[in-house]
């Protein structure tokens, strides 16, 4: 079975792209999970934030953005505390002011989906990659969603960032045309509406 191979012999890895990475994601605590974990691996591995997810799980309140939202200082010190998770202070900040955006585009389009997915038309980005080497780290696209969420408040999510949240949450399929995920992906009814 042909894979991307940016996901090597690391069976979790392996999993991840096998099962999620690509998959559209139409679910809000799940486009807040990966944006919180995104926003966590600035400067670190994929792999290194895959490893701490269940961690974050824990730690993050099941990526529960109200709650996330309302952590206060002693939440923030026991968040520095855990082993578990990445322990950058400005990153422990940022998801909690994340929450906060987060939960006014929900107030403001009825949902976070709406807003992403509404960048896009609500269908997803079909790319045609050969090989990994053509994938961007960044595009137009996701410079113009950057800078929408930096404008509205939100921190740690750069172009590059966004566009590896974009990867990730389907909102483009970036498989590489030979792996056996892309075409089970075009063939999926995309239409959130």
């Amino acid at each position: 079975m042909k894979r991307c191979s940016w996901c090597g012999n690391d069976e979790l890895y392996i999993k991840y792209h096998d099962e999620e990475w690509g998959v559209p994601v139409y679910d809000d605590r799940k486009q807040f999970e990966l944006l919180v974990l995104e926003s966590a691996q600035a400067g670190l591995s994929w792999i290194t934030i895959l490893r701490r997810r269940e961690n974050y799980r824990k730690a993050y309140d099941d990526f529960d953005p109200v709650l996330v939202a309302n952590y206060r200082e002693e939440k923030v010190q026991e968040l520095m505390r855990n082993e578990g998770i990445i322990r950058n202070e400005r990153k422990i900040r940022a998801s909690i002011n994340n929450a906060k955006r987060f939960l006014e585009i929900q107030k403001e389009f009825g949902s976070f989906c709406d807003y992403i997915w509404g960048f896009i038309g609500h269908k997803p980005v079909i790319n045609s990659w050969k090989s990994l080497s053509e994938l961007p780290a960044k595009t137009e696209l996701s410079e113009i969603i950057s800078k929408d969420m930096k404008k509205r408040g939100f921190q740690f999510l750069g172009p590059v960032i966004m566009y590896a949240h974009m990867q990730a949450t389907g909102l483009v399929n970036d498989h590489v045309v030979d792996c056996f995920r892309y075409e089970g992906l075009i063939g999926r009814a995309y239409d959130m509406k």
